[in-house]
């Protein structure tokens, strides 16, 4: 049986993965009204993934046979200087669902609770990806600057990404 502290833990995890769908919705949305949208694409295609990332978190605490308790969130920072400054933000916030994943394992583990350990592993690598995603990205934008033929081309090229779920 899973202790208090790890489902509420657990819980926690679920909402602030939908609080992050917002958090790059309001990403999206900073794009689309500077008519980026391939980068609105970007962060629309994240949102989704984020949901995504809530409900496996759902199903999870039902199969362990807790209930999932869904909790309001305050609003996500809708306030950017630059698309550089919404992926750094986002790579902000990628860090600290990082952290929360960590500590989230780290009671699994003291508690030698092996499925839910087991089903953290999945977030732990999905978060190496996630961080090195906008770490790549975060360059990407540093290395072009204010050359907008490279802006552009990038921006295409994230205009095409599409969400797949990794159900690994």
């Amino acid at each position: 049986m899973m202790s208090e502290k790890l489902r509420d833990g657990l819980i926690d995890q679920m909402n602030y993965e939908f609080y992050s769908a917002h958090a790059y919705m309001a990403a999206a949305a900073y794009c689309s009204a500077e008519n980026l949208d391939g980068f609105a694409n970007f962060f629309l295609v994240q949102a989704e993934e984020e949901r995504f990332h809530g409900m496996k978190f759902y199903h999870f605490l039902n199969d362990m046979g807790e209930r999932a308790i869904v909790k309001g969130f305050d609003s996500p920072n809708n306030t950017f200087t630059s698309v550089l400054d919404v992926f750094e933000k986002g790579l902000e916030q990628e860090k600290d669902v990082t952290q929360r994943i960590y500590k989230l394992a780290d009671i699994a583990l003291d508690e030698r609770e092996h499925a839910t350990m087991n089903f953290l592993n999945w977030f732990i690598e999905e978060q190496i990806e996630e961080e090195s995603l906008f770490d790549d990205l975060i360059q990407k934008l540093n290395r072009i600057d204010r050359d907008s033929n490279a802006l552009f081309m990038l921006e295409e090229e994230l205009g095409k990404r599409k969400f797949q779920a990794n159900e690994q």
